[in-house]
């Protein structure tokens, strides 16, 4: 018997159009993220019959699923930790030119340096690697019909990593998760049936 998750990153939030690293932030979705989350719902309703929602803790990811639910998405949420960003500690609100020269082990490109680094207060990707595939073990065993996941970026891509069999930083340069794409992953066989993909047509900020 198959089944899918779907994997969707939140909505835009200011942080994202300045180019801030977010990390645990509690920063809430702009008018356009409220926008896109709202549109995707409808598409998400028009195209899948939703059995379970399972979402990260963080505020724009509650508003996410909040906007999508509004398109009579009945599951009541899962919140958890599991689905958060990485924790960036220190680096949380920097740009990322603030970092260049300043941070160079948080560079990807430092290989290892950047697998091991651990910002004050927050998580190395291999942390963040481990939190994710025990989070993404828990959501599909004995899974049945669709699941939705609301989380951010950094654990879409490393769920993409891990079926692929990438390491992260060849994964992080393949993929830049755009706010409310969609990626559908079809199991028990972890078939990536489309990876970071818009299901509507996008949201300029001149419309909102």
């Amino acid at each position: 018997m198959t089944a899918e998750t779907l994997l969707v990153r939140h909505g835009e939030t200011d942080w994202n159009r300045e180019g801030r690293l977010q990390g645990w932030a509690p920063t809430p979705l702009n008018e356009r993220g409220r926008e896109q989350a709202r549109r995707l719902g409808v598409e998400l309703a028009e195209q899948y019959d939703i059995d379970r929602i399972v979402a990260s803790d963080t505020t724009r990811t509650r508003e996410t699923t909040e906007g999508i639910r509004d398109a009579d998405i009945a599951p009541e949420p899962e919140f958890t930790e599991a689905w958060r960003e990485r924790g960036l500690g220190v680096y949380q609100g920097f740009t990322w030119g603030d970092l260049e020269g300043r941070f160079p082990t948080f560079e990807y490109s430092n290989g290892l340096l950047a697998l091991e680094d651990e910002p004050e207060g927050g998580e190395s990707l291999i942390d963040l690697y481990e939190r994710v595939q025990t989070a993404w073990e828990d959501v599909t065993a004995n899974a049945e019909g669709t699941t939705l996941v609301v989380t951010h970026g950094g654990p879409i891509t490393v769920v993409l990593a891990m079926l692929q069999n990438f390491d992260i930083p060849a994964a992080i340069e393949q993929y830049s998760i755009n706010n409310c794409a969609v990626t559908e992953i079809e199991l028990p066989e972890e078939e990536i049936v489309r990876a970071n993909e818009l299901l509507y047509e996008t949201v300029p900020p001149s419309q909102i």
